[in-house]
């Protein structure tokens, strides 16, 4: 395997973690937004201790994610700055 498929791998794998991590804050989101006053079947109690935890970790992996990118970008203009 080249050096160039290894970074795609990285980017790739970072891209499908940055999904992730937005659909995490998404879904939070959406469970603290719930009123209880709605007119919906009643739901449990929204656990804020819980959800503050889910966005720690989906700001966590965003961040994470996001510098895997930037190292893959810096090894790429590594490579490309060898051969040039």
């Amino acid at each position: 395997m080249s050096k160039q498929d290894t970074i795609m791998q990285a980017i790739s794998a970072a891209l499908g973690g940055l999904h992730q991590a937005e659909n995490l804050l998404n879904q939070t989101a959406a469970r603290i937004a719930q009123s209880p006053l709605s007119a919906e079947a009643p739901q449990d109690q929204v656990s804020l201790s819980d959800n503050a935890v889910s966005l720690l970790v989906a700001q966590t992996s965003y961040q994470a994610n996001l510098d895997t990118i930037k190292v893959a970008d810096e090894m790429e203009n590594s490579t490309l700055s060898l051969i040039g």
